[in-house]
């Protein structure tokens, strides 16, 4: 089994990821946490000049997007009716999530493969570039905004395939 995780994702599928039936790990735009850290560790100090993710206050321990950002952060290369669609639609992701440290990092014994967003307003290219080198990844590096898996879903089902392949062999 693959899994696969877009932004927050990456956290999930980092610890998940040590299920012994899980042969590799995909991130898409993710965060790769180490031993020890969180989103929230990653985000903590962004580099001087970075963009700041349009993260409205909390809502009863809930986060969302600001509705007339979101576009231009997180979906700059989405038809506009769709961007809107998505700005309505986004789910709501807790606060304490945010907070959950990894015990231990899957990524250091299985294969990952990593699909750097070049254009990306949520995590910038350079945490991302640092987190897959880090990782060990395998990278592609696509031009496009954070929400890639919709402005150029055969680029992501490209990856996933030769992450497929890949494990399948070792």
């Amino acid at each position: 089994m693959i899994l696969v995780g877009h932004s927050y994702g990456g956290a999930v599928i980092t610890e998940a990821g040590n299920d012994p039936k899980v042969v590799g790990l995909v991130y898409v735009a993710a965060f790769a946490p180490d031993k020890g850290e969180s989103v929230s560790t990653l985000i903590a100090n962004p580099p001087p000049g970075a963009p700041q993710p349009p993260i409205l206050p909390p809502q009863d321990g809930y986060l969302f997007l600001d509705k007339a950002k979101f576009p231009a952060s997180f979906a700059g290369d989405v038809k506009p009716d769709e961007a809107a669609f998505m700005a309505d639609s986004q789910v709501p992701w807790g606060v304490e999530a945010l907070n959950g440290k990894i015990s231990e990092p899957a990524w250091k014994t299985k294969p990952s493969w990593y699909l750097l967003t070049t254009e990306d307003k949520m995590i910038p290219p350079d945490a991302q570039r640092m987190m897959s080198k880090r990782i060990g990844a395998t990278v592609v590096e696509v031009k496009g905004s954070h929400a890639i898996y919709v402005s150029r879903p055969q680029d992501v089902a490209a990856l996933i395939e030769k992450a497929a392949q890949g494990a399948a062999r070792k």
